[in-house]
């Protein structure tokens, strides 16, 4: 069996660009600057509108497809008996190479740009357990109104009345309305979908993805409607090239919050509340169980009826899956891995610390 030059070739690549992304990785300043707010911009818009008028995920077609290839050519492997074995893993190796280098020039070098409380000039600093103590309080305070403001009644659980698509639209206004203030958060081109997968994606535990091979950011069909808001703001924040989870939740926390629909302002403060009550219990229990106390019963009923929904898909293999996906996040300048989605909460302490001194000065 004769060597094909072209495999060899993208084997040998494979090295060379992870060395580059390497070595670019080391500065920031260019990759927010270059690519960040230049080439990846044009790619995303271009990638949301080849397939954004699309009404099914072309994305989850495109995995299932490498799946069944990569299936295949173990099948063939074995079956032959591993007969020119280095001749087949030199060409796995370069169909590796070509989705390792799209994967990173599509999307991933977004990893590695400035951090995005740099880019809206929070001023992040450690914060104190009192102060996490008085935000969340702030928080349950809004969330308590919203909830009342849609159901008339503390004890009543919210329904979202929304179908998806309905949420995708008013998603996609709640970045036209969010761009007003941040105009970096600027949203054209939609491309949302629900995924094929989202059964395998319950199972797995995901809400949702963004598939940067397509530009499409995909939203579990099946989780709860009132969480469902803020997981399509937050792949919608990964299109537009905020990769970090943590930046990702935060972004989608604004879009939410920022809109002029009730159900998505109650889904933002949902959200800030589960991941600051969440980092107040581990730091201190007992003021977490005081504010607890504070909350709508009708909010808790919504949050059991979460937990309830995630229960029943729990299975062995979900932890091997979240063991990949936090040695990926490592991988990609994310240190603390599956955690990282839980640092969103130093971002919204500096946005309502902000806005409450914004308030002071004001009065």
């Amino acid at each position: 069996m004769k060597w094909n030059k072209k495999h060899l070739f993208l084997a040998a690549f494979l090295p060379i660009q992870f060395l580059f992304v390497q070595t670019v990785a080391k500065y920031p300043s260019v990759i927010e600057t270059y690519y960040s707010s230049g080439i990846y911009l044009a790619i995303s818009k271009f990638l949301r509108l080849l397939f954004g008028w699309i009404p099914f995920s072309i994305g989850d077609i495109l995995l299932f497809f490498l799946v069944f290839i990569f299936i295949r050519f173990l099948i063939r492997l074995i079956k032959t008996r591993f007969q020119f074995f280095l001749h087949k893993i030199t060409h796995f190796f370069a169909i590796i190479s070509i989705l390792y280098g799209c994967f990173y020039f599509f999307w991933g070098l977004n990893y590695y740009r400035k951090p995005l409380s740099e880019n809206l000039r929070f001023e992040q600093k450690k914060y104190t357990t009192d102060v996490l103590f008085n935000v969340t309080k702030n928080i349950i305070e809004q969330l308590n109104e919203t909830q009342i403001r849609i159901t008339k009644n503390d004890s009543i659980k919210v329904e979202n009345p929304y179908n998806q698509q309905e949420m995708f639209g008013i998603a996609i206004e709640s970045y036209q309305q969010l761009a007003k203030n941040y105009p970096q958060f600027s949203y054209q081109f939609p491309s949302v979908k629900s995924s094929l997968m989202s059964l395998l994606q319950s199972y797995n535990g995901t809400s949702g993805y963004f598939n940067p091979l397509t530009g499409e950011a995909q939203v579990n069909a099946k989780i709860p409607k009132t969480s469902y808001p803020t997981t399509t703001c937050h792949e919608m924040a990964h299109q537009l090239g905020f990769a970090a989870e943590n930046e990702a939740n935060f972004i989608g926390f604004l879009a939410a919050n920022h809109s002029n629909d009730i159900y998505f302002t109650y889904a933002s403060y949902r959200m800030a509340f589960g991941y600051c009550i969440s980092e107040l219990r581990k730091r201190d229990p007992e003021k977490q169980a005081l504010l607890m106390k504070s909350v709508n019963s009708g909010i808790l009923k919504d949050f059991k009826e979460s937990f309830d929904f995630w229960e029943q898909y729990q299975n062995p293999f979900e932890p091997l899956i979240k063991k990949g996906y936090d040695a990926y996040l490592k991988a990609n300048n994310q240190q603390k891995g599956v955690d990282s989605y839980n640092y969103v909460v130093d971002l919204l302490i500096s946005y309502f610390e902000k806005k409450r001194f914004k308030n002071l000065d004001m009065n």
